[in-house]
């Protein structure tokens, strides 16, 4: 066997393939969560004998994570100053009462799209809390003047995200900090049936092929949650990034991959400024 190997290393076709090597040990890494393969989990599974110090894999706990966008009705910005501000003193108390239970972040639209104004990412492990706060927050007045533009629901599978102050938990690749971007691009993710014609390895391939694509770009980063059942999407991605440029580039390098040809056209791309709530309001008019 000592003899094949040596034979092996100084094989001049596996010379010839260093420059590759060192090219994609050099390439940048970019952030791109979700997209692990199912051997990881295949491996919590596998027993060998004889391991005395069997791989310690981390607590992960799935997620609800939703995305709803709201537009405000005409009739809002027709009132008065004073009104708006007590109004909306009313929505952000109502809305800081679930802090604790939801990771929320939220973002305007004014400006960047016809369809919505403003929209909440709001993550945690209970779907009672995000319908009960969506619920209290239309009783309010502001409340009143929103209507539901979209609503996208969807669940972690092997990762989780973490608050984007968390001194508590490091950041890996199992533990994602969410909301650190200026910048967020929602794309709601629905397949061809030919899609569901392919097999769990090849739909694994073509994912694979569009996150070696991702990792030309340093500083994005890649949510993939899953929403079939919740809805007829397959996934929610949605992109984080400073740089809306380096979003742009990146679209338009996925169009020509594979798995984007088998991907339905015409579904709604949001692009979403991060700023606080009061802020957010104030956009509103």
């Amino acid at each position: 066997m000592d003899k094949q190997f040596k034979t092996w290393q100084n094989n001049p076709v596996r010379k010839k393939d260093a420059p590759i090597a060192s090219a994609l040990s050099q390439m940048p890494e970019m952030e791109l969560f979700e997209f692990d393969k199912k051997d990881e989990e295949a491996a919590q599974l596998r027993l060998v004998a004889g391991n005395r110090d069997p791989q310690k894999f981390p607590q992960i706990d799935k997620q609800f994570v939703n995305f709803m966008f709201f537009r405000v009705n005409p009739e809002w910005r027709k009132l008065n100053l004073e009104t708006k501000r007590i109004f909306k003193s009313e929505f952000q108390s109502v809305f800081k009462k679930f802090d604790e239970n939801l990771l929320l972040y939220t973002y305007s639209l004014v400006g960047f799209d016809s369809k919505a104004d403003l929209m909440f990412w709001r993550i945690g492990s209970s779907l009672d809390a995000i319908q009960e706060m969506t619920a209290k927050l239309y009783r309010t007045n502001l409340g009143s003047y929103l209507e539901t533009a979209d609503n996208y629901l969807s669940v972690t599978k092997r990762m989780m995200f973490i608050p984007s102050d968390s001194h508590d938990s490091a950041e890996d690749r199992y533990h994602v900090k969410a909301g650190q971007k200026r910048y967020h691009f929602l794309y709601p993710c629905a397949k061809h049936s030919e899609w569901y014609t392919k097999s769990e390895e090849e739909r694994s391939s073509l994912v694979e092929e569009n996150f070696m694509v991702g990792k030309k770009f340093e500083n994005i980063r890649i949510h993939l949650t899953h929403a079939f059942g919740f809805s007829d999407q397959e996934f929610i991605v949605s992109f984080e990034t400073d740089e809306p440029k380096d979003f742009l580039a990146l679209a338009e390098e996925l169009r020509d991959t594979p798995a984007s040809k088998l991907t339905l056209r015409g579904m709604p791309v949001y692009t979403c400024r991060q700023r606080p709530l009061m802020e957010c309001l104030d956009a509103l008019g």
